[in-house]
């Protein structure tokens, strides 16, 4: 009679991937008290990826706990953490014209943001009125009028770009502190968004890799 072993699975919600072909252990952290049987169910194959191209598909958890009862009956699964999670397909190898779309993408985007915040920064100073309110609050606090640039338009002129940084927490390619930077906050919630919408549409569609 074969011991009974019970082993943890850990999922992540999403996962990316070099390889066409999809073992357990390249989607699920396994542990048990039996090392030769973990390298065991680590080696399974979940899925093969058909064509060599970007691509990604949804799995329940149900079809690796059916996957690994077919081999080893034996064994007792409790997975851990997702229920559904997705495996993206990235080959690891890419074509010239890859790169450069992808460096094309990149400085398109760098151009964007860059002329894009220019011109909120100036519009928000067009609505907010600052070159009337300055020489407003002089009048009001000196009572005479300012010809050139002051206190106030210095300190605006660095507490600006100054603002921007701490809020972003990045300067260059350095981090102030350990936390994450807004930026990130916001890409990995749209990251979950997205993961949550496709695993949702997959299984409306029939296209999750089920039991």
């Amino acid at each position: 009679m074969s011991k009974q072993v019970t082993m943890f699975l850990q999922f992540d919600q999403s996962v990316l991937i070099k390889d066409p072909t999809v073992k357990l252990s390249d989607v699920a952290s396994i542990t048990s008290t039996d090392a030769t049987m973990n390298q065991k169910v680590g080696g399974l194959v979940l899925y093969r990826f058909p064509k060599e191209q970007k691509e990604k598909q949804a799995f329940s958890v149900l079809k690796v706990i059916r996957l690994i009862g077919q081999e080893f009956p034996e064994i007792t699964v409790n997975p851990v953490g997702e229920p559904d999670f997705i495996v993206e397909y990235k080959p690891e190898k890419q074509g010239k014209f890859t790169k450069v779309s992808e460096w094309a993408k990149t400085l398109f985007v760098a151009v964007a943001v860059f002329f894009g915040s220019a011109f909120t920064i100036v519009s928000f100073n067009k609505d907010a009125a600052v070159n009337e309110i300055f020489p407003m609050i002089y009048r009001l606090t000196e009572g005479t009028e300012r010809t050139g640039p002051g206190e106030l338009e210095i300190g605006y002129s660095l507490g600006l770009p100054l603002g921007i940084v701490l809020f972003f927490n990045h300067f260059l390619r350095k981090k102030i502190d350990s936390d994450p930077t807004p930026l990130q906050v916001q890409m990995r919630q749209y990251e979950k968004d997205v993961n949550s919408t496709i695993i949702e549409n997959a299984t409306r569609e029939g296209k999750k890799e089920n039991v």
